[in-house]
């Protein structure tokens, strides 16, 4: 059975608020207790309560005198650079919950950007009127996938010329060495060229193709892009998008 998430405020119950303190007090010398065993640290904590005439001190009066002497020996300026209030806490807080609202609205928006690029790669050209928001991120989501792809070709691009390099090495390694010299005959020490030329004008094409189709799909999505199409869906995404065009909100 699951432990059920406590609301974080304020008990108007006195018997309930009064029990929650004793529970929660006993907890937290526990954990401090823990913390200063297990780390090898100096720590000490102080409770004030309207229950009790006494605070409550761990691990004693003379150890809590000690910790707080050695933190009033530091500079003001090292003493206050982790201190931090309700306040302070709290502002904290609510910049990283925005950045991570931040964060999730750039992926949603990349989501359904490539979404709409898939739509239109399949549909084969502009479905809708789209705004000028829109077809600035569907235009950085494209040119991010180009660079992509480029970058991809040319990994492919080195690891065949690796690989054919290899190859003609080993076969002119395991060629016998001629060792006459006559007309129509090798000569001695001399490798075979063949084999080398014929790899090369191979990884030559194979190179010049995949460079081609990928020119030919950046440019087709160009046009697509620049001459649009007729509307046969309903519009996707945000309409009335009040950003201005440059720069965007969530992609430079």
């Amino acid at each position: 059975m699951t432990r059920k998430k406590v609301k974080l405020q304020f008990i108007p119950n006195d018997s309930a608020r009064k029990a929650t303190f004793k529970k929660r007090k006993k907890g937290l010398m526990k954990k401090v207790s823990e913390l200063s065993t297990l780390c090898g640290i100096d720590a000490c904590a102080i409770v004030y309560s309207p229950y009790d005439p006494q605070p409550e001190v761990w691990p004693s009066e003379m150890g809590a005198q000690r910790v707080l002497a050695r933190f009033r020996r530091m500079p003001e300026l090292e003493q206050s650079k982790k201190m931090v209030n309700q306040e302070s806490f709290l502002k904290q807080r609510i910049f990283k919950v925005k950045e991570q609202v931040k964060k999730q609205r750039k992926d949603n928006r990349e989501k359904e950007m490539t979404h709409l690029m898939h739509q239109y790669l399949g549909a084969g050209k502009i479905l809708h009127n789209m705004s000028m928001i829109d077809l600035n991120d569907l235009s950085w989501i494209m040119d991010r996938n180009m660079k992509e792809i480029n970058r991809r070709i040319d990994m492919l691009s080195k690891a065949q010329e690796g690989q054919s390099e290899a190859t003609v090495t080993a076969a002119a390694a395991a060629a016998p060495t001629a060792t006459t010299v006559a007309h129509g005959m090798m000569r001695i020490g001399e490798r075979p060229q063949v084999e080398v030329t014929a790899t090369r004008q191979q990884q030559v094409q194979s190179l010049d193709s995949n460079l081609d189709a990928a020119m030919q799909r950046q440019a087709w999505f160009m046009d697509l892009v620049n001459n649009g199409g007729e509307p046969e869906m309903m519009p996707f995404g945000d309409a009335n998008h009040q950003n201005p065009f440059w720069p965007n909100n969530f992609f430079p």
